[in-house]
């Protein structure tokens, strides 16, 4: 039999099997018995080395006194690395297993941002193309990561603290060590990420060390977003073997995805392109911001070299994390003229910057991102996407048509937050899901309405005016531009059996794409809002037959819409007309701008012409779970 004791501070209990759980120890005299436990707890630091202890006391039934004494010395040095885990939800935060990242309302975890913005305007690169902290606002675009340890400084002569992580995933992340004063950037030393993977931690600030990571690269195809960071304890104690680890403590972060935002987001910087003849597109955008109270930025002329489908180019979108939110830009890998705007203008101070391009020449036209959107907040079969799903243009299933290029669509899996549904495109000779789908704002049902191109409405608007007599009213009049535009007659469209059979096509096109829509994500027919369109054959793709109407700029209540130049009857455009009386009860207002030169001939309209940075979801992304 046994007794067992232990000093102030030092818990010891018996554990007699795993079914019975566990007593305090010094409650009676044990038998030994085969799987029974002794387990020690101490509350504190030792302020010492050895200065706490377990005694155990060896008996028999037959003698009065001990037989023997076994006396263990203990040594408690607590040892922690910690960051903030994110874990607001949790009712009890104090059992977070820091090694485990979870998703949802209740979950935790670290999360780490892409430092992909340009905080010191006097470097060319962006903040984490190099192993130095340029400027203490970097800083703030980092995550802090604290070690903290208490125990007796002498325990420090003979064991070492190492912080390391893997070779794999210091490709993914950089951390960088305070080593002196704060207010110093010299004072940030690089220690772990790339080619560095341990790093033995020397005592500056005594208990407490600080580290600063940034990411190095968004999640991918061959990186799930995830970087673990570890501190273990080394026994350097014994000359005459090598080194034994004692404890390692580990925190895993996630690092923020990119997100894209809805157009039914409100407005905060518009972006348009000036060119040689653009001035009163440029013009009217200007004022729609001004109403819309956004902020206007041109991109000027020696800039974009004549290069006017800025939202062709580029994507606006964002990074999240509990202490930091940002813009971030996806450049396209279309690389017109304007391939250097979103890395010479746009990336700055806490405006990030990121781009994806082939190895090969696989980019088509299907790799400008009019051809990528993003639905409001929906949900579908059962599942919430409250950041809404991205939404990108291919061919039909089995087809050797275009596609997105992989690595784009590669990317955007992985951000996980807005999982991708690819449209059937192909049809078109631009190739873009903008030309016939777009999201406006509605103060009712699922707070918005999507906006599908529908030739069937256009023919049954237009017969109706026939109908009426108004068969000889024309489109096209009064279009001003270089080159003469040929008027047609509601009578001659109706009566064009070829462009009838072609737009049944179209149409077929379209409801393939309104029946995937719907049920991916989760669409009835009253938040589809039909609106009259044509379009026409050209090298045996389609393009818009007028300004195409879907393709509009969306500033909060204030549209910007291709003027149609439709056939005008009793003093007003029937196609105006008719889009005012789908939407204006919704508390929208129709702007109608004369893109027809400048952009419709060019085969893109308004939407093509423009981009918009907006306010970030409310909804945090941690929130959700994929």
């Amino acid at each position: 039999m046994f007794e067992v004791y232990g000093t102030p501070g030092v818990d010891v209990y018996i554990s007699p099997s795993v079914e019975r759980g566990r007593e305090r120890a010094d409650a009676r005299r044990w038998h030994f018995d085969t799987g029974l436990e002794i387990i020690v707890v101490m509350n504190s630091p030792s302020n010492d080395l050895n200065d706490s202890h377990v005694q155990i006391s060896y008996h028999s039934s037959h003698e009065p006194l001990p037989l023997a004494y076994a006396v263990l010395y203990l040594t408690c040095v607590d040892i922690a690395l910690d960051c903030d885990l994110n874990c607001e939800g949790r009712q009890n935060r104090s059992f977070v297993d820091k090694r485990q990242w979870v998703w949802g309302p209740s979950g935790y975890g670290a999360i780490l941002l892409v430092n992909c913005d340009k905080d010191d305007v006097n470097c060319y690169d962006q903040d984490n193309c190099d192993q130095h902290v340029h400027c203490l606002q970097d800083l703030e675009d980092m995550s802090v990561m604290v070690l903290r340890t208490q125990g007796p400084a002498a325990l420090f002569n003979d064991h070492r603290l190492i912080l390391h992580t893997s070779s794999y995933d210091a490709k993914w992340a950089r951390v960088f060590h305070t080593c002196g004063p704060e207010d110093s950037c010299e004072a940030y030393r690089h220690v772990l990420g790339q080619n560095k993977v341990s790093y033995e931690v020397p005592h500056f600030h005594g208990d407490e060390e600080r580290f600063f990571v940034e990411g190095l690269s968004f999640p991918d195809a061959s990186f799930t977003g995830l970087v673990s960071f570890h501190v273990t304890l080394l026994d350097d104690s014994n000359e005459d073997f090598s080194e034994s680890p004692i404890f390692t403590d580990t925190v895993v972060f996630r690092v923020a995805p990119w997100i894209m935002t809805p157009s039914t987001l409100p407005p905060l910087e518009v972006y348009v392109c000036r060119v040689r003849n653009n001035t009163c597109f440029v013009d009217a955008v200007a004022e729609l911001a001004r109403k819309a109270g956004c902020k206007l930025t041109i991109c000027p002329q020696n800039e974009n070299r004549n290069d006017r489908w800025i939202q062709d180019e580029m994507e606006l979108g964002y990074v999240q994390a509990p202490h930091k939110t940002f813009p971030v830009v996806f450049d396209s890998p279309r690389n017109g003229e304007l391939q250097d705007f979103p890395y010479k203008r746009i990336l700055g101070p806490d405006f990030g910057y990121v781009t994806r391009e082939p190895q090969d020449s696989s980019v088509s036209g299907l790799d400008s991102f009019g051809n990528l959107e993003v639905s409001p907040p929906v949900v579908a079969n059962g599942k919430e996407y409250p950041l809404g799903r991205i939404l990108i243009g291919g061919n039909l299933p089995g087809s050797s048509g275009r596609r997105v290029t992989q690595v784009v669509r590669d990317f955007l899996h992985a951000q996980r937050v807005q999982p991708p549904v690819e449209l059937f495109v192909d049809w078109l000779a631009v190739g873009h899901v903008d030309e016939f789908l777009s999201f406006v704002p509605a103060p009712d049902g699922k707070g918005f309405r999507m906006l599908l191109a529908s030739p069937g409405a256009c023919f049954k608007l237009f017969q109706e005016k026939r109908k009426w007599g108004h068969g000889r009213a024309l489109l096209f009049k009064g279009v001003v531009g270089d080159k003469q535009i040929s008027t047609v007659s509601i009578n001659q469209v109706l009566s064009n059996a070829n462009l009838i059979s072609y737009n049944k096509f179209v149409q077929s096109c379209i409801d393939w794409n309104r029946e995937v829509l719907k049920r991916e994500l989760g669409l009835t027919e009253q938040d589809i809002i039909d609106i009259p369109q044509l379009f026409k054959v050209e090298r045996r793709k389609a393009v818009a037959f007028f300004p195409d109407l879907v393709n509009m700029l969306v500033l909060g209540k204030h549209l910007g819409i291709p003027k149609p130049f439709g056939p005008i009857i009793n003093g007003q455009c029937c196609l105006e007309e008719k889009v005012r009386s789908l939407l204006e009860p919704l508390g929208l207002h129709c702007t109608f701008i004369d893109d027809f030169t400048p952009y419709h001939m060019l085969h893109g309209e308004v939407h093509c012409g423009t981009n918009v940075r907006r306010q970030p979801f409310s909804f945090k992304w941690w929130n959700m779970v994929p």
